[in-house]
């Protein structure tokens, strides 16, 4: 997905507001896990969002959503941004964060079960692996969770 920054999008630095920027990661995600799903998506959390070089009016923001790991009835989602100029030049990765979502059942609105993912690069498996400890941090820090159940976040601890 990309979008243009225009004057309004910008902040008085004329730099993309973070705002606008995580209304559009947002919108790349549900694209991505409602693929995935079929299904109607919900945000469910957003974390470990980065912010890196600033995005300037008129540069071009081009945003990449990979499903990394998908649970019972939730699926965490990678977003990458990018921002050139408008024709290409200068390209650099500007921001990333993870996103997850919930899939709906289309006549009542309650989670249902989705489809599981196969890593088949490194980064893929990567990124999978990690989708486990990253979901129990989230599980913990919203108190769904206690610490001494994340099993995969005491694995780094080594205990």
């Amino acid at each position: 997905m990309s979008e243009l920054v225009m004057p309004n999008d910008t902040n008085p630095q004329n730099n993309l507001m973070g705002g606008n920027l995580l209304r559009w990661m947002d919108i790349a995600c549900a694209i991505c896990a409602g693929k995935h799903t079929n299904r109607p998506v919900v945000t469910a959390s957003v974390d470990n969002v980065a912010f890196g070089s600033p995005i300037r009016n008129g540069e071009v923001v081009t945003l990449e959503a990979t499903v990394t790991r998908a649970f019972n009835t939730s699926l965490e989602i990678y977003v990458e941004a990018t921002a050139a100029t408008m024709q290409g030049a200068n390209p650099r990765r500007t921001h990333h964060a993870y996103f997850t979502f919930v899939a709906l059942d289309k006549d009542n609105g309650s989670p249902v079960a989705i489809p599981e993912i196969i890593p088949l690069t490194e980064i893929e498996e990567q990124r999978y692996a990690g989708a486990m400890r990253r979901r129990e941090l989230r599980l913990v820090l919203a108190g769904r969770m206690k610490p001494d159940q994340a099993s995969h976040l005491r694995e780094i601890f080594g205990q």
